[in-house]
């Protein structure tokens, strides 16, 4: 599992370990760290041109260190001093090496040198960049060079990923002690690129971590397993009230992934057209045609999925109420979103519920702006699943799991391939088979986002996809989840 934490919990880590460390160890072992990285990316250091851009705070002081170790090493390292003060023990050990300090015109030159390092501004720091920040930020993004990022890339929001105006946008972010959430979701881990992890003695002093991403080993253990005495109804039972006369696939992809994902047995209930798409391709559904909005003859279910190309009409309305009147979990996509929009009263319920939706239809239940969301997907993943109670899987570029009282969880599978029509059935149809087989609303969009966007890399292999081939897919990502060696660490 991989940790995320806040600038203040790392702050108030670190203030725990400088305590216990002689003075400047811990920005020596940072420098150490970032020096390793930093000549990895050259195709050799000595005669290499390194330009390092220095802030005030402890980045720059990081960003001098190194310069001072790869001058040691025969580069050739000049720093750009932008800050209103300068790390002095750090200048006096570049200068020593051989570092030159040049001025802010040489950010223009940027793309005659081999490697810049971006030590500006760090974990203490918020909103937009000043100058003389800013430009200096714009011209080495404009120059083709490699960009090496101190800790956080200057201008994202270690907390949150917000970019507010400029910020540098690195190939590689050498980050220290821990990783920062902001650089684990868009739009700051857009800036971010490779995240390389150095170890500086932290770990004792992190408290919970406030973002979590899972690996493959903890989606193996959170899935279910099945025993000798499993049968249909144990593996779970999934109802799907799903499509309309419009919107023929969407059942078809939502029924296909709760089935590509091991629920034993899938209650399909809709109107006539979808359900002769879902009876033509998926014959293992139980299939009930609705002549009326309600799921009182459908039998017993475990878990349902709601809306996936359900249409808004009122016979949609009348559906979804029957079927959140129901007291098991259910999960909430697409058309039912917008119902639930409308009518907040459909979510008064006791049993569990996992919604699904993306930057546009969670703006639609919030009553917030869709460009806000996408700026800080943590935070309003988080206000929605306290506002509304339930749990939150916010789809797109960084796919967000938020519930109270709990760290936020971000999946890292995903390809840009997935987005396309009919992934996000998909998506629905795997969660809630997971949910029917008995993981809560939390662990089924986690492991079921993870699965998803496996599938996703499979199916894609640098090339277009469709949401079938997805579907299709999840068996594939399921084994080599299964399959996958543990780390013996």
């Amino acid at each position: 599992m991989r940790t995320a934490y806040t600038a203040d919990q790392i702050r108030a880590a670190e203030h725990v370990l400088m305590a216990r460390l002689p003075e400047g160890s811990l920005m020596r072992r940072a420098a150490s760290g970032l020096a390793t990285v930093s000549a990895a990316l050259l195709p050799k250091v000595y005669g290499a041109r390194v330009l390092l851009l220095v802030g005030s705070g402890d980045n720059g002081g990081d960003a001098l260190y190194a310069g001072m170790l790869l001058a040691r090493r025969g580069a050739r390292v000049e720093a750009i001093l932008a800050g209103t003060r300068t790390h002095e023990a750090g200048l006096e050990a570049f200068r020593q090496a051989g570092g030159r300090v040049v001025g802010p015109e040489a950010a223009d030159r940027a793309d005659s040198v081999d490697l810049v390092l971006d030590g500006l501004v760090g974990i203490g720091v918020a909103g937009a960049l000043r100058e003389p920040y800013a430009g200096l930020v714009q011209a080495v993004n404009a120059a083709p060079v490699p960009v090496v990022a101190v800790d956080v890339p200057s201008g994202v929001d270690a907390s949150t990923g917000r970019v507010q105006g400029a910020a540098v946008e690195a190939q590689v972010t050498v980050t220290m002690g821990a990783y920062k959430a902001g650089l684990l979701v868009d739009p700051g881990a857009a800036h971010a690129g490779v995240v390389e992890l150095v170890d500086i003695g932290l770990g004792p002093y992190l408290p919970d971590p406030d973002v979590v991403v899972l690996t493959h080993e903890d989606v193996e253990d959170l899935l279910p397993r099945l025993s000798n005495e499993s049968d249909k109804y144990r593996r779970g039972v999934l109802g799907v009230a799903a499509g309309s006369v419009q919107y023929t696939g969407a059942a078809v992809l939502a029924v296909g992934g709760a089935l590509r994902a091991g629920a034993g047995m899938v209650r399909y209930v809709g109107p006539g057209a979808p359900v002769e798409q879902v009876r033509a391709h998926w014959p293992e559904a139980v299939i009930t045609e609705l002549d009326r909005p309600s799921i009182g003859e459908v039998g017993r279910v475990q878990a349902w999925v709601l809306g996936p190309g359900l249409g808004t009409d009122d016979w949609a309305h009348e559906l979804a109420r029957s079927v959140l009147a129901s007291d098991v979990p259910v999960l909430i996509d697409a058309d039912a979103l917008t119902l639930v929009a409308r009518d907040r009263s459909l979510l008064r319920r006791t049993a569990p519920v996992l919604i699904t939706p993306h930057a546009g239809e969670l703006a639609r239940l919030t009553r917030a702006d869709r460009d806000q969301i996408e700026a800080a997907r943590l935070e309003h993943a988080r206000r929605a699943a306290t506002e509304l109670g339930v749990t939150v899987l916010l789809k797109g570029s960084t796919t967000v799991v938020a519930e109270q009282h709990r760290p936020a969880r971000v999946n890292r599978t995903g390809t840009s391939w997935l987005a396309t029509g009919g992934t996000g059935d998909v998506l629905s149809g795997v969660a809630g088979a997971l949910l029917a087989q008995g993981l809560g609303c939390y662990e089924a969009g986690s492991c079921g986002a993870h699965l998803h966007g496996l599938a996703g890399r499979i199916a894609a292999r640098g090339a277009p996809l469709t949401a079938a081939d997805v579907a299709a897919a999840i068996p594939s990502a399921i084994r080599s989840v299964r399959d996958e060696p543990r780390s013996t660490t």
